[in-house]
């Protein structure tokens, strides 16, 4: 069962067979008339119109719901336009295999529907990469039944090793771990999924040294192992961590949304004291439980999309906690998808609570800034967001914020942009926190 959650659903063999069958099954639905009350020209013809059309009312409908009306919240990438168009062609083509057909092409059809209609979903999750595994797909952790290692205290009488002394030990392993660790919501009452923890290796040693902490946030829809597995960052941690002796931050990934559907913005609202939660009871959780420096200076907050909006607000809003800020294609403004439903779900209908707590607000209140970080990264290709965080970054540096902003190449609002920037931002946070050694 394991093996079967475990499989990649965006690259390797089970992406390849679908793929074949698909083919395979539209040109068996071509070749093979419904029954024999079609002529074989009538019916090529008949395939022919019923591919094109489709092809248009999945693009229409594409532009519709994503370019026009924006229902999603971000612009969709050529690749998946096109693969909803190839979709909606195979789709009207079992449709029309419906008519004056046998009970088995009836049968047959209703399945060819349903295949190209899962094969359509899996090609637009390969371009965005948000569910990399059955496992994810289903909702399930990645990490689900991990526990977090026990972490070892220094020996009797031996002084605890520091960042600027640390010699990797003999033994050390080579890569880090992740254990799903439930945080209490003691302060906020936040209804808060297990979070997820990354140990370095150096944290698994028998005298880990104190270490930064970056708390990273997932998108949403989204689970907190997100940032981890589909945007890589476990990966990119243990890439850093194996040039600089077993040493990275230790990512504490939080759930600030309580169910996947649900956005309560990261303040505190009906909607759910989100920010309490992230700012109060994570942080308390985090200082008694792992071995961290209790500073802001080695204090850092992050996430993708709507994690990434979270970052700002919340890095922004408390320097007194945090010193760095890793946004991955974050919004402008917390939302709901629109302004006014925000303000009224939100904050009471009042708008001007809503205006100050905008990220830009926030910045002006707070600057200027004396030691704060922030990298600022997002897909070349995505026309949604990609402003908003060129603004943001440009809000930043007016407030004092030392401020970087990268872009991923070829990808739009997708993990391959969360991926690249996580990658970047890691390695530029962790080196200004001296990890490089």
């Amino acid at each position: 069962m394991t093996a079967i959650l475990d499989l990649s659903i965006i690259s390797g063999p089970l992406v390849i067979v679908v793929y074949a069958v698909s083919a395979l099954v539209a040109l068996l639905l071509i070749a093979v008339r419904p029954s024999r009350r079609w002529s074989r020209r009538r019916w090529l013809l008949v395939a022919a119109v019923a591919l094109v059309a489709g092809a248009v009312v999945g693009l229409v409908a594409t532009w519709i719901v994503s370019d026009w009306a924006n229902v999603f919240g971000v612009v969709l990438s050529a690749v998946v336009h096109t693969w909803i168009a190839v979709g909606f062609a195979g789709m009207a083509l079992a449709a029309a295999s419906f008519v004056r057909a046998t009970w088995r092409r009836i049968v047959a059809s209703a399945l060819a529907l349903l295949l190209f209609a899962a094969t359509t979903a899996m090609s637009i999750n390969i371009d965005i990469g948000q569910y990399p595994t059955v496992r994810s797909a289903l909702g399930l952790s990645a990490y689900q039944g991990n526990p977090l290692p026990q972490i070892s205290a220094p020996p009797a009488g031996t002084a605890r090793s520091t960042i600027a002394t640390w010699t990797a030990p003999n033994g050390m392993p080579d890569h880090g771990t992740v254990g799903e660790v439930e945080i209490p919501a003691t302060v906020s009452g936040f209804p808060a999924r297990p979070a997820d923890v990354y140990l370095p290796p150096a944290a698994l040693t028998a005298n880990p040294p104190l270490l930064p902490v970056l708390i990273v946030l997932s998108g949403q829809p989204g689970n907190p192992d997100a940032p981890l597995s589909a945007a890589k960052l476990q990966r990119s941690l243990d890439a850093y961590a194996a040039q600089h002796q077993g040493l990275a931050p230790i990512v504490v990934s939080p759930d600030q949304l309580g169910s996947p559907q649900a956005n309560p913005m990261c303040i505190d609202s009906p909607l759910g004291n989100s920010a309490t939660y992230l700012t109060v009871d994570v942080p308390t959780w985090i200082r008694s439980n792992l071995p961290v420096l209790d500073s802001p200076d080695y204090w850092g907050i992050g996430g993708l999309s709507q994690g990434g909006t979270c970052s700002i607000q919340l890095g922004a809003a408390h320097p007194e906690l945090f010193s760095a800020i890793l946004d991955a294609s974050g919004e402008l403004a917390p939302s709901l998808g629109d302004e006014q439903k925000t303000i009224d779900q939100g904050f009471g209908g009042d708008s001007a609570a809503y205006e100050a707590a905008t990220p830009a607000a926030i910045m002006a209140a707070k600057a200027p800034y004396t030691n704060m970080y922030a990298v600022f990264g997002v897909g070349a290709n995505d026309s949604g967001f990609k402003p908003g965080v060129q603004t943001l970054y440009q809000d930043a540096l007016a407030a004092g914020i030392d401020a970087v902003y990268v872009e991923a190449p070829d990808s739009a609002h997708d993990a391959t942009a969360w991926a690249y920037t996580f990658q970047q931002g890691l390695g530029l946070i962790a080196d200004r926190w001296g990890l490089n050694r």
